[in-house]
């Protein structure tokens, strides 16, 4: 088919020159596809590398404390992927002897596997002709097959998977399928694709009618739902106090300075009379510091940071009294970065 011809041309010529491209490991390149689901590819370089240089082998990650992992991927977001593939990869360890699982049915029963993983490992990993399609590809051939079928709703990727499967390379499945991806980054762009640059515009049913700036066809995902918070620094001489997050749910198992739901503008001596009542000690001198929004993929944090002094407060089960050196060790996401981030503006960590 001259389609695949083009298009594996093309990526061949073309292509970036990535770090997970240069090995055929599953394991590593298993890695890679978890780290790039919806997050830039120039985000991930770094944090690819120092993860393998950290994790080299898939018993390495199985065996690693889940607070170390955790800090490794400070930072790239969306924490329960990095749980769920040390989870998939124990799973490896322990029932497949260490060796990725050669078969769309093996590699999906993985934890955190879902479709587009498991075809991308088998056909970059193994050369398997198994379908890879995200929203990426979804939008690269809605335009070329002049697909338009909603593409926010989950049952229309069957009608990509079945596309995909009819016209993918059996002789060179990876370079097909990291073509249509690449194709996507690169040219066929989300807004202004780059048509008259394209390898293979001229089976491009979309382009032929000109129809590429209509396609694909998404409907608008829900409004997210907003929070407002407090986040207390609170300190007792060179330390400062720190919370683990529930060991399920978001951001489950980081770090954070103590938080409390509250109503907009709360006052300092609100937070002082709230937080001396829970952790059953004083809280005083409450300032507030800083505010910020930071937004997750389904809901937005509205935060008002303070930092607050302290008493007579031993730290519960799931806190613990941390100096700057400590609070350095410890996994925490991008809010609690933002906080810690005005204290040292501050000179206060």
């Amino acid at each position: 088919m001259q389609f695949q011809n083009d298009l594996i041309s093309w990526f061949a010529a073309e292509k970036r020159d990535l770090p997970w491209r240069r090995t055929a490991d599953p394991y590593q390149i298993w890695i890679s596809e978890i780290m790039l689901q919806q997050t830039r590819v120039d985000t991930v370089i770094p944090y690819y590398k120092r993860f393998i240089e950290k994790f080299p082998t898939l018993n390495d990650l199985a065996e690693a404390d889940e607070q170390v992992l955790l800090k490794q991927w400070e930072g790239l977001g969306y924490y329960s992927r990095a749980r769920n593939l040390q989870a998939g990869v124990k799973e490896v360890a322990e029932n497949y002897g260490g060796i990725v699982p050669d078969n769309r049915k093996d590699m999906s029963s993985l934890k955190g596997v879902g479709p587009y993983t498991a075809g991308a490992v088998l056909s970059i990993a193994y050369g398997i002709p198994e379908h890879a399609v995200d929203g990426n590809v979804m939008r690269v051939l809605s335009r070329i097959l002049l697909i338009e079928e909603d593409i926010a709703k989950p049952k229309t990727r069957k009608i990509f998977e079945e596309a995909v499967t009819e016209i993918i390379s059996h002789e060179d499945p990876s370079s097909f399928n990291q073509g249509l991806m690449e194709l996507g980054a690169l040219i066929c762009t989300p807004t202004s694709p780059r048509c008259l640059l394209c390898p293979v515009r001229e089976h491009c049913a979309a382009f032929d009618e000109g129809k590429q700036q209509e396609l694909p066809i998404k409907s608008k995902a829900k409004k997210t739902k907003s929070l407002q918070y407090a986040m207390v620094a609170i300190r007792n001489e060179n330390k400062l106090l720190m919370e683990q997050r529930p060991a399920t749910g978001l951001l489950a198992n980081m770090w954070q300075f103590p938080m409390l739901e509250t109503a907009a503008d709360v006052l300092p001596l609100e937070i002082e009379e709230q937080l001396s009542e829970s952790l059953r000690g004083i809280v005083n001198k409450a300032e507030k510091i800083t505010s910020f929004k930071h937004v997750f993929s389904h809901l937005t944090w509205n935060v008002d940071g303070f930092i607050a002094d302290s008493e007579n407060i031993v730290a519960p089960a799931h806190m613990k009294w941390v100096t700057a050196e400590e609070l350095d060790l410890l996994p925490i996401a991008g809010p609690v970065q933002k906080m810690k981030t005005a204290l040292q503006q501050r000179g206060d960590v």
